[in-house]
């Protein structure tokens, strides 16, 4: 991924970061900057069992696109990586993986903050936590 590009998959299978980190590198980047978010015991004052992800990739890419667009114009972003699991994730697991190389180190710590908060606020995917007496979708579900 060394030209101006970036992207957003869905995977169910398990998310490995180092490939992500290489893929996003260029040898112009003086950062590269990841998330890793993982599936935790706890939420809610509940106990988690385990999680499963719903997505509509489509309209997801659609809204991707769309902050990646955000991100290049306030940090400078020219490559990112995004990666969402789907289906049924364990506790420990990981959910989703960014991967963003910029220039300087504050605008891509910047960016990666900025496109997993927009993530969670606008892009179509769904997350239903399992407790040890029930279950519930969380955030909104149309």
């Amino acid at each position: 991924m060394t030209s101006s590009r970036c992207e957003l998959r869905f995977t169910s299978a398990c998310i490995a970061l180092e490939p992500l980190l290489e893929e996003v590198r260029s040898d112009g980047d003086g950062a590269v900057v990841s998330f890793l978010g993982v599936v935790r015991d706890h939420a809610r004052g509940k106990r988690v069992r385990f999680l499963d992800y719903e997505a509509y990739p489509p309209m997801a890419e659609v809204q991707m696109r769309l902050l990646f667009e955000e991100a290049r114009e306030r940090f400078g972003l020219e490559r990112a990586l995004v990666v969402h699991r789907t289906g049924r994730l364990q506790i420990g697991e990981a959910s989703v993986a960014i991967a963003v190389a910029t220039p300087h180190r504050a605008a891509g710590f910047e960016a990666c903050r900025h496109l997993i908060d927009r993530l969670k606020e606008t892009v179509p995917i769904w997350k239903k936590e399992t407790y040890e007496d029930g279950s519930a979708w969380i955030g909104e579900r149309s």
